[in-house]
């Protein structure tokens, strides 16, 4: 497959799709159920991926029950992603190739994530990646998280591109909801899930990763 034509601008998630974080969270989601004395159900954390942590709290307490105490729970689950992301969180294959050949095509670029602006800047600046990006959306920069297309919408409003004319990149069910429903030609690369029959409706392309992504836009018509 490819693209239907070649994008005006490209808006990336972040976990998952640009840092390999999303098996950090995993990780941590696990020391920390160990911690509190939990067993977490692997459909549960699949169930959190790309997903903000106001949404996150109904997913949790539908399984323990509604008395659970997500809020400190979440606290602990980010205290011991910190411990395990110190220096760790490394970068997926094919951002810098995919980077540098956007610079060259001067195609803008941003970022559409459910994450905190503190959490995008410390990523970014660990990677020397902040001035690669024209515009950063995270968490609180719009009304309604994925699968919403607020965050989308919003890069694009951000970089002056009509949705229809940006490529969405995501790795997560919920991303690739919320790209499409934007109107955005969106890819997915998987990470820690594989697209569903579903899934794939709402791709233009499932691609392997970054470095498929660069060659997907060098072919695209202009």
């Amino acid at each position: 497959m490819a693209l239907p034509c070649r994008p005006s601008a490209v808006i990336f998630d972040m976990d998952g799709l640009l840092f390999d974080t999303e098996a950090l969270w995993q990780e941590a989601l696990l020391a920390a159920a160990a911690e509190a004395g939990h067993e977490i159900p692997n459909e549960v954390f699949k169930g959190s991926i790309g997903v903000r942590r106001s949404q996150c709290g109904g997913l949790f307490r539908s399984h323990f029950g509604e008395d659970f105490a997500f809020e400190a729970f979440h606290s602990d689950w980010r205290r011991h992603f910190w411990l395990i992301a110190e220096g760790r969180p490394a970068l997926k294959p094919g951002v810098h190739e995919l980077l540098e050949f956007l610079d060259q095509l001067r195609l803008p670029r941003a970022i559409a994530t459910s994450s905190s602006g503190a959490t995008v800047e410390r990523h970014l600046t660990s990677h020397g990646l902040t001035a690669r990006f024209d515009a950063i959306v995270c968490r609180g920069d719009y009304e309604a998280g994925k699968p919403a297309p607020d965050p989308f919408l919003k890069a694009a409003e951000r970089l002056g591109v009509e949705p229809r004319a940006c490529l969405a990149l995501e790795d997560s069910h919920v991303g690739v909801r919320s790209g499409a429903a934007a109107g955005m030609m969106t890819v997915m690369v998987p990470d820690l899930l594989e697209p569903t029959a579903d899934i794939r409706a709402l791709c233009v392309v499932v691609a392997r990763d970054l470095h498929e992504v660069r060659d997907l836009v060098a072919a695209s018509p202009t």
